[in-house]
């Protein structure tokens, strides 16, 4: 029982240790980045922002859109035929508007991301550190933090915002065009229900959802990067464990939003 006891004490100081060299990691970021804007001595590269921007959002793009038709799709086809059965089938693009602009782009970008960029993230930090290289930037007097996390947290944060609502018009595209060519659902129908249910507040919620996705990606990839050790191995330890963090710190962001709403009565 004191070695179980130990065992699990062990493994929440690890945790919360992980999880404050993550706070730390995000305090930092949000200093120079808030120095850049504010102070004219210091500026971030933009080469280096850009770079990022298109590495993580851009080349997303395709299979963003793949996956989203998909879901879009998949929705489509399942609850069609309940639907017909209730004589409700109409009411499809209600429920897709508010699924997909609330939960599923926002949530489908997110898990996209986190296999394409993320891992693409840790990978390269913790390669610069196996390869001494943040060492050498820090021997220049080069703040690691400002070249390497701040412009890939603001690129997962813009990206994840913009790939957020891209992901929720691609799937109600997608479930439209199924509607019309496969359920027999008229186009006016459709977009006049889907306009009806569809408000701004939904789509402020994808988006807000999508910036804190983004922000919590970008700062545990970058965090499990810096933390590499053990040469190649610990690179590959690091880019699992940053796939596996992101999913669930979304997921549980994703129900902290979805709580808060409920509470604030914002469905």
């Amino acid at each position: 029982m004191v070695r179980l006891l130990g065992a699990v004490g062990a493994v929440v100081l690890q945790t919360l240790d992980h999880v404050g060299d993550m706070l730390v990691l995000l305090k930092q970021a949000f200093v120079w980045l808030f120095r850049s804007v504010f102070d004219p001595r210091i500026r971030m590269g933009s080469s280096a922002l850009n770079t990022q921007i298109i590495r993580v959002g851009v080349r997303s793009i395709t299979i963003i859109c793949l996956v989203s038709a998909a879901v879009g799709l998949i929705l489509s086809l399942q609850m069609a035929p309940p639907l017909g059965e209730l004589g409700q089938k109409d009411k499809l693009a209600n429920i897709i508007g508010v699924a997909v602009l609330r939960e599923l782009g926002p949530l489908i970008s997110a898990i996209v991301l986190t296999g394409y960029a993320g891992a693409a993230i840790t990978a390269e930090i913790g390669t610069m550190v196996v390869g001494e290289e943040i060492e050498a930037l820090e021997a220049h007097a080069l703040n690691p933090v400002r070249f390497l996390v701040v412009p890939r947290v603001f690129a997962t944060c813009t990206c994840m915002a913009a790939l957020g609502v891209f992901a929720s018009l691609v799937s109600i595209g997608a479930s439209i065009g199924v509607s019309i060519l496969v359920i027999d659902l008229p186009f006016v129908v459709y977009w006049q229900n889907l306009l009806f249910q569809v408000k701004v507040v939904d789509f402020g919620t994808g988006v807000a959802k999508s910036l804190v996705f983004g922000l919590l990606i970008g700062v545990i990839a970058c965090a499990n990067g810096l933390r590499v050790t053990g040469g190649a191995a610990g690179v590959g330890a690091a880019t699992t464990r940053t796939v596996v963090e992101s999913v669930v710190a979304v997921v549980v962001a994703d129900l902290v939003f979805t709580a808060i709403f409920y509470a604030l009565g914002l469905f």
